[in-house]
């Protein structure tokens, strides 16, 4: 069995979800498929949530209608049979009128994320009902709010959801192709809730290490992941093959082709996982597998809003705990640190989130004087060893030898090294590292 994943921009039109229905019945291997949203169902659906928590409910109801008659053309032209058409119908006006009657409601927090999830839930239906019009019913939709369960940790809750994806496969043992929801999951109170935007891949590899599947694969608009940022960088070539641990890497520092948390599951149960181009099917894509290749460099990537701080104080030289009571502070805000370079009596380090920068830098001032640099990106070199080879600290400086360098992360990991520099040279940075690294 293997699982896919197709993403909105896969799923966007009629014609791409037929496309993607020719994909998945290709051959008669069974397959779990996991589906986004209808791609901008998703942003309208929050911008509706946010304007009925401001007490708009006029404006609301009003976006609502709009979006529902998306859906009108939407289900003309991909439906053949009148009655695909009516049951299409029926059941996208159901999702909508209870979505108007919650919106009438006095408002709560749990209803935002009822609301959000209507995305998914209306697409998985609507590729269901083409599949079995077009292929004779061979798909079966299993709701992933019947399995796809958190502990109290907001984490997967693996046992759970191995052993109720298990049940729901044996109930419905006669369909190939099994229909499911990304983003949705059931809280530990077993509330409705979602893995935060981007979760489809993460539902995916969570299934894929539930159902211990033989490969995952994340169907996307990009031939793989590729070496550099293409939207900035020209002449990027994509990446046949990466481990777990650089495409995480990759993930976090910036290529967006992939979400950060969704490495994980496949990881731990080493379940390889292929990243495909939905609209050029027959290209490669890129295989990440436990697999290490050593090379110089495997990709570069880039992480923009960072804010670097730099606490200065002569009281740190040889003092004992001082790096512990500079981390308190970031902990007791829970704001997470990206980079961190030391010397005897400064300490600098990066964050991605300035919701509580003020109290931060206030409280770090008791242990010295703080000095904050905004509007900083964090450029990731992301390869098997990369520090440990031969000459590609020297080829670094070398493309950079024009360009300041803020922070310098170097042996922290042996897949990256991580530079800083201002935002507005991150075009720059990217390209002369392109050309020195990769001969582009």
């Amino acid at each position: 069995m293997k699982v896919y994943k197709f993403g909105g921009t896969s799923v966007g039109t009629p014609n791409r979800m037929k496309h993607v229905a020719e994909l998945v019945t290709a051959d008669k291997e069974k397959k779990v498929i996991v589906l986004s949203a209808i791609s901008g169902t998703t942003n309208a659906l929050v911008e509706i949530g946010e304007l009925f928590q401001l007490g708009n409910i006029n404006c609301s109801i009003d976006r609502l209608e709009k979006l529902r008659a998306t859906y009108d053309p939407f289900i003309q032209s991909l439906f053949s049979e009148t009655s695909s058409k009516e049951r299409a119908f029926k059941i996208v006006n159901q999702y909508f009128d209870e979505m108007h009657r919650l919106i009438h409601q006095p408002f709560y927090k749990q209803i935002l994320k009822i609301i959000i999830v209507n995305g998914e839930l209306i697409s998985t239906h609507l590729f269901q009902i083409y599949l079995n019009e077009q292929y004779h019913n061979c798909a079966a939709l299993i709701p992933a709010s019947e399995f796809m369960y958190l502990n109290d940790s907001e984490e997967p809750n693996m046992e759970l959801i191995s052993a109720k994806l298990d049940s729901l496969l044996k109930q419905n043992i006669t369909y190939k192709l099994l229909i499911t929801q990304g983003f949705i999951c059931r809280n530990c109170s077993g509330g409705i809730d979602n893995l935060n935007r981007g979760g489809s891949d993460y539902s995916a590899t969570i299934m894929g290490a539930a159902l211990k599947a033989k490969e995952i694969q994340i169907w996307t608009d990009i031939d793989g992941m590729h070496n550099n940022d293409p939207r900035i960088v020209n002449n990027t070539m994509p990446i046949s093959n990466l481990s777990f641990e650089e495409a995480g890497e990759l993930a976090y520092f910036g290529a967006k082709i992939l979400h950060p948390t969704c490495i994980i599951p496949a990881q731990q149960f080493d379940i390889p996982v292929r990243i495909k181009n939905t609209m050029k099917p027959m290209a490669p894509g890129t295989l990440i597998t436990s697999d290490q290749n050593p090379e110089t460099v495997k990709a570069i990537a880039a992480k923009d809003g960072i804010t670097a701080i730099k606490i200065k104080s002569s009281r740190m030289i040889l003092a004992y705990g001082f790096l512990r009571k500079v981390f308190e502070v970031f902990e007791q805000y829970q704001t997470p640190i990206d980079m961190i370079t030391t010397s005897e009596i400064a300490v600098s380090i990066t964050i991605d989130t300035p919701k509580f920068l003020n109290q931060i830098v206030q409280d770090l001032q008791e242990y010295g004087k703080v000095e904050v640099d905004r509007n900083q990106t964090i450029i990731c070199i992301v390869g098997d060893m990369v520090g440990e080879q031969k000459g590609v600290s020297s080829d670094i400086f070398k493309a950079l030898e024009d360009l300041p360098i803020r922070m310098i992360s170097y042996g922290g990991s042996r897949n990256n090294i991580s530079l800083l520099v201002k935002d507005n040279l991150k075009e720059k940075t990217l390209n002369a590292l392109n050309k020195q690294l990769f001969n582009l």
